[in-house]
C-alpha cells in the first residue's frame, strides 16, 4: 500500500497564447475547473498505476472539497484520514502555453491545517510506501517521515517546490525525486553549488545513502543510488500540458517501487507515465491509467534491451 501525505487542491487553468511576463495581462480563451494538488495527483497517479492509495491530507467546508475529492473517490482511494476543516480548500492558479509550458500560483487554504497525527488513522505494513511532497507544513512532513521509519515503511520525497532538506528528513528518506531545477536548489542546501543536475544528483546519493531520482523533461530521466546511474528516455508524445508530469511520475515510481520492480524498471515506468501525462490537459485529467503506462513502458524496455535478431548465414 502507499500512503500520501500532502495537499489537496482545485486548479483553475487558463490557456493562453504566452506566459504572463511581470506587470502584463494575458488574455486566456478559456479556463476549467480541475481536481489538483501534489498530494491528491500523486495519490491518483499511484492508484491508476495500480497501487492501493490511501491519502492523507485536508479540504476545507466550502464547494471546492468535494470537486476535489471526485476523482480519487471514483478511483478507489482510501479517503477516510482527508480531514475537513475550517479553511478554504487549497487552490492553484494556472496558466498554459500554446507549447504546453505552465505557470503555477498555489493558495494552501486547507492544506496548512494537515497534520501528521491523521496518519494514525491508518494500519499499513512493514515495507509499505509513505509518499511525501512539500505543499504542507515542512515539521508535519518530519513527523510524517519519523512516524514512517517507525513503523519500517519506504519514505519517498519529492522536493517540490524546490529548496533544500534538513539533514534528520534525509536520514529518514529511501528517495528523493527532484526534476531538474530542484535538485540544484537541494544541493545548495547540502552545499554542492556546482556538477550540473546529474553530477549533484550522484553526489547527494553518496554522501546520504539514498536514491536520487531526477527528471529532465523531454531527456527522460535519472536516478544514482548505491553508486550506479540509472536512466530512462521520455515515451515521445505530442506535449500539450506538463501540469501534473511531475507528480504522475512521483506516483508511478512508488507504485513500481511498492511492488517491488526493480529501481531501473521502476525508473522506465515512471518517465512513461510523466511522459503520457504531457499528452492531456490539466492535472489529475491527464493521468495516464496501468494499461497505457505499461505500453509505453514495454516499448522503452525495448530499446533498452532490443530483442535479438536473427541472421542470415
Amino acid at each position: 500500500m502507499i500512503i500520501v501525505f500532502g495537499s489537496i487542491n482545485i486548479d483553475l487553468v487558463a490557456r493562453v497564447p504566452a506566459l504572463p511576463r511581470a506587470g502584463e495581462t494575458v488574455a486566456g480563451s478559456d479556463y476549467a475547473l480541475i481536481p489538483g494538488g501534489k498530494g491528491a495527483n500523486q495519490a491518483l497517479a499511484a492508484r491508476r498505476a495500480g497501487a492501493a492509495v490511501a491519502l492523507v491530507g485536508a479540504v476545507g467546508r466550502d464547494g471546492f472539497a468535494a470537486p476535489a475529492l471526485s476523482l480519487l473517490a471514483a478511483a478507489g482511494v482510501d479517503l477516510s484520514a482527508v480531514a475537513p476543516v475550517d479553511a478554504a480548500t487549497g487552490v492553484a492558479f494556472i496558466a498554459v502555453d500554446a507549447a504546453g509550458e505552465n505557470q503555477i500560483v498555489v493558495a494552501a487554504g486547507a492544506n496548512a491545517a494537515v497534520r501528521a497525527t491523521a496518519l494514525e488513522r491508518l494500519a499499513p505494513a512493514a515495507r509499505d510506501t509513505l509518499l511525501l511532497q512539500w505543499e504542507v507544513p515542512e515539521a508535519e512532513i518530519l513527523a510524517a517521515a519519523r512516524w514512517a521509519r517507525a513503523r519500517d515503511l519506504r519514505v519517498i520525497l519529492n522536493r517540490a517546490p524546490a529548496g533544500p532538506v534538513s539533514p534528520d528528513l534525509a536520514a529518514l528518506v529511501d528517495v528523493i525525486v527532484v526534476n531538474a531545477h530542484e535538485v540544484l536548489a537541494l544541493g545548495t542546501g547540502f552545499g554542492l553549488v556546482d556538477g550540473g543536475a546529474d553530477g549533484v544528483a550522484a553526489e547527494i546519493s553518496a554522501r546520504h545513502g539514498l536514491a536520487v531520482a531526477v527528471t529532465l523533461g523531454a531527456e527522460g530521466a535519472i536516478c544514482w543510488a548505491d553508486g550506479i546511474r540509472h536512466e530512462s528516455p521520455a515515451y515521445p508524445v505530442a506535449v500539450v500540458d506538463t501540469t501534473a508530469a511531475g507528480d504522475t511520475f512521483c506516483g508511478a515510481l512508488a507504485a513500481a517501487l511498492d511492488r517491488r520492480r526493480g529501481l531501473e524498471t521502476a525508473l522506465e515506468f515512471a518517465a512513461a507515465a510523466g511522459s503520457l501525462a504531457c499528452s492531456r490537459p490539466g492535472a489529475q485529467t491527464s493521468i495516464p491509467d496501468l494499461a497505457a503506462i505499461d505500453a509505453a513502458a514495454a516499448i522503452l524496455a525495448e530499446q533498452r534491451n532490443p530483442p535479438n535478431r536473427r541472421t542470415t548465414p
